[in-house]
């Protein structure tokens, strides 16, 4: 039952990442310039996978018998708040969105690495965090790209 436990509450922060990877894309989205209407399509793109993301693991922690979190970390309601008073410094400009997407994206990635390594996952868990952490990677290397291109 324990194991029960610790899968629930890795897989529920796991769903607040993902929300928070929304409201920051949303956030993002609301920053762009009408010049920037390919980064609005791929945010569009990284929205719908993260809820695709947070259907999967929602689905696991009702195998378990849990209830799924609906919430943002509190991690991830500060990292919003951080891109609020950057803009204030540093305007809506593409680099600066990039930049803080790529924030994002890194804290995403820790925390599906931090997942991986926590000791009594289920194999059939580790194999869908693993896959999503492959997917989300993807996605950070294109904002990542997207980034050094305005950058140099």
């Amino acid at each position: 039952m324990e194991n029960n436990a610790v899968n629930t509450e890795i897989l529920n922060d796991l769903i607040e990442i993902n929300n928070d990877r929304v409201k920051g894309y949303e956030k993002a989205i609301s920053e762009l310039t009408e010049n920037d209407s390919d980064l609005h399509s791929l945010f569009l793109e990284m929205i719908r996978q993260s809820n695709q993301h947070r259907s999967t693991l929602t689905q696991e922690i009702q195998v378990l018998g849990a209830n799924a979190d609906t919430g943002t970390t509190t991690s991830g309601k500060i990292y919003r708040a951080w891109m609020d008073i950057k803009a204030v410094f540093t305007g809506h400009d593409r680099e600066t969105v990039l930049n803080n997407c790529e924030f994002g994206e890194d804290a995403a990635q820790n925390a599906y690495k931090m997942a991986l390594e926590t000791e009594g996952l289920s194999a059939n868990l580790r194999s869908i965090i693993s896959a999503q952490k492959t997917d989300l990677k993807a996605s950070h290397d294109r904002i990542r790209a997207l980034r050094d291109s305005v950058s140099s």
